[in-house]
């Protein structure tokens, strides 16, 4: 296993600039975030982006495309409003998807990465099946592509993310889809413990987010996103389970805050998982 960094493009990013910034942080990789669509359809933005990504040494381990749309991050109306899950948004929120994988393609991307919404767990709600054939589309292109889709933990629990994941590959075959793991979502949703939640999905894990943060004290809101190492997941114990399953990629570092605490964040959460990696 390896440390990197999110790194999130948009508008007016100076991508090398951000991959200088990684390396100077003593990092080789990187998950590129856009929600941006227009970037996605920019063929200079994706020549710009290989050119720094070779120029810098960087791997791009994924590409997590975001969709457009209201959204709002609660417990109330992140359920109309986030992923493919609210009907009224699905259907332009899979274009953008489908071209971002076109997009990941062209910079060689594998694993291709988005939270896919508040999925019902019960498999006979209407929503879920809407959700699951939206998803299907997804998979398919990327599937063309050479890639694989994964699941960004949070939203949905661990067992309902395994059911949508077997019932596509009922459909598509094995090894189209996957698990991006963020261990302080699934804390912070109240979805499960994250060592727990390996018990379920384990096998499926190809990405893992570096990430702390605490349970939700308030039936309205997400618990609070906090520095590596001062919220409720376990690293020590994280890190033994994820070498147990055989997990051997990268730990994407994500802190949701900027400016000069994120980049000290950053680099404290780097030391301390490289200690725990050995």
């Amino acid at each position: 296993m390896r440390v990197g960094v999110i790194v999130r493009m948009e508008a007016d990013t100076d991508i090398n600039e951000k991959f200088a910034e990684v390396r100077a942080m003593g990092m080789e990789s990187c998950q590129l975030v856009c929600w941006e669509r227009k970037i996605i359809n920019d063929e200079k933005a994706a020549e710009a982006i290989l050119a720094a990504a070779e120029k810098h040494g960087i791997t791009i381990s994924a590409f997590w495309c975001g969709w457009g749309g209201r959204k709002v991050w609660d417990f109330y109306d992140g359920q109309l409003t986030l992923g493919l899950v609210p009907a009224d948004y699905r259907a332009e929120r899979v274009r953008m998807l489908l071209e971002g994988s076109d997009f990941a393609k062209k910079l060689g991307v594998i694993d291709f990465v988005t939270h896919v919404g508040y999925m019902p767990e019960n498999p006979y709600d209407p929503n879920y099946q809407g959700t699951l054939n939206a998803c299907k589309e997804v998979v398919e292109r990327c599937k063309k592509n050479g890639q694989v889709f994964l699941f960004e933990t949070g939203q949905e629990t661990p067992v309902t993310l395994k059911r949508a994941m077997q019932d596509i590959e009922k459909s598509v075959g094995k090894g189209c889809v996957g698990v991006n793991l963020d261990p302080a979502n699934l804390l912070m949703y109240g979805k499960a413990n994250p060592v727990d939640a390996l018990e379920v999905f384990g096998e499926y894990v190809r990405g893992v987010h570096g990430k702390d943060g605490k349970y939700p004290t308030d039936g309205h809101f997400l618990g609070e996103e906090v520095p590596i190492g001062q919220g409720k997941v376990n690293y020590p114990v994280f890190i033994a389970r994820l070498k147990e399953v055989g997990y051997d990629g990268d730990i994407t570092i994500e802190r949701e805050i900027s400016g000069e605490e994120q980049k000290k964040d950053i680099l404290a959460g780097k030391e301390y998982l490289e200690q725990l990696i050995g």
